[in-house]
């Protein structure tokens, strides 16, 4: 098993674009608001959701640039 450690502000990032995406999928469903309301609201954050969301994924599960970079830093 591949283990991965976060910090926590990027898990907060997580999961506040994770949020987002669920939050616009919900409101794309709902009934709660118009459509004239919900269906522009829903998809900007269905979107932001999901942009965000990539290269996040990318960073954490791909051993991104910043995790590389940290690895072959020098201890001081």
């Amino acid at each position: 098993m591949q283990q991965t450690t976060l910090s926590l502000p990027e898990l907060g990032l997580i999961a506040g674009t994770r949020g987002m995406l669920g939050f616009g999928a919900g409101l794309l469903l709902a009934d709660r608001l118009s459509h004239g309301q919900r269906r522009p609201l829903g998809l900007a954050l269905l979107a932001i959701g999901l942009l965000t969301t990539i290269p996040l994924a990318l960073e954490v599960f791909g051993g991104g640039r910043l995790r590389r970079a940290e690895a072959t830093r020098q201890p001081s």
